[in-house]
């Protein structure tokens, strides 16, 4: 049985989502992160699309093996002192450095950074509500199968099925751009049931090539340190 995807998860879903983030927080972060963070998502969306001889067939959360998100000594590290983040309203937590700052704190989107201006560190979380009969598990899959195919392109340098906090999803991580200032993202996808409702979950580490480099492990750190209900 072949899935039409288009009115679920398409524009209405998350591509109209994401290009609402660029209006809601454009005064808080750069521009061109917050256009790209709303691109990635549209253009894994077109993934979701199956082909007629595809079945609507996808690969089981039970039949995905996840490596276990398990900091480093040094990721551990740069977190050393830091604080905890709390966002009650969708039942999430992280810890971040000290000196990092809230800067959104939205029903389905928070945002925090480092001190600094194009080369501090961010983390950008939204919660998109889906429909309690959308396939999820052919969704992740098809995330997956777009961040290997950005990696053969060679717009990826890691790709992997993660495990944080119980919950599997996709992470990946964007090669360094070309131009110093430009923007490096690492993004762990995920779907879970919160509160009698499905949700596609997006985890969004980021900062300029110059700042991606200073701040990884403190960057690794708070996405592994990601605690959430599901």
């Amino acid at each position: 049985m072949a899935f039409d995807l288009t009115p679920l998860f398409g524009i209405e879903a998350l591509c109209s989502f994401s290009l609402l983030l660029v209006s809601g927080t454009m005064k808080h972060l750069p521009v061109l992160l917050v256009l790209g963070f709303a691109l990635s998502l549209c253009n894994l969306t077109n993934k979701l699309k199956p082909s007629s001889n595809s079945g609507g067939s996808g690969k089981a959360d039970s039949d995905i093996q996840a490596e276990q998100a398990t900091p480093t000594a040094a990721q551990t590290a740069a977190l050393a002192g830091g604080q905890t983040v709390k966002w009650d309203r969708q039942g999430m937590s992280w810890t971040v450095p000290p000196k990092w700052t809230e800067t959104e704190n939205e029903s389905k989107m928070l945002t925090w950074r480092s001190p600094g201006g194009s080369e501090a560190a961010n983390l950008i979380v939204s919660i998109s509500p889906m429909d309690e009969s959308f396939p999820a598990d052919i969704s992740i899959k098809a995330y997956y199968d777009g961040a290997k195919t950005r990696a053969k392109n060679g717009e990826v340098d890691e790709v992997k099925w993660l495990e944080i906090d119980g919950l599997k999803g996709v992470e990946f991580r964007e090669i360094n751009p070309e131009k110093a200032d430009d923007f490096r993202r690492l993004q762990w996808l995920a779907y879970r049931k919160y509160n009698g409702q499905l949700q596609f979950v997006n985890v969004m580490l980021s900062s300029n090539g110059t700042g991606f480099t200073q701040h990884q492990d403190e960057m690794y750190g708070v996405l592994y340190s990601t605690k959430l209900v599901h």
